[in-house]
Formats: C-alpha cells, sequence, structure tokens
C-alpha cells in the first residue's frame, strides 16, 4: 500500500505528512475526493447487497 500512495503522491494527488511513526496523506483534489467517495459508496452497496444505481 506505501508504494501505491508513494506513487500518488509523487504525481501530486495526495500529499502526505508524518504524524510520528505514521504517514498521513491527504487527497489534494476535491475531483479525485468525489471519485473516491463514490467509489466507497458502490464498495458499501455491493457488500449490504443494495441496487446500484445509474
Amino acid at each position: 500500500m506505501s508504494q501505491h500512495l508513494g506513487r500518488l503522491r509523487l504525481a501530486g494527488l495526495v500529499r502526505a505528512r508524518r504524524d510520528g511513526r505514521r504517514m498521513l496523506y491527504r487527497i489534494t483534489s476535491d475531483h479525485l475526493s468525489a471519485l473516491v467517495n463514490e467509489a466507497l459508496e458502490f464498495a458499501e452497496h455491493t457488500v449490504e447487497g443494495i441496487r446500484h444505481h445509474g
């Protein structure tokens, strides 16, 4: 996972900061944030057996 996040950081899609031993990542774009939220909603519907709309 850290390699994927590192590539996203190099591409400028996330920012990273260290918090003790952990790295915290923040999405840099509202558009990317909306896409991630849509993907999480899709996954939640799949897990809960809710029909997908759209």
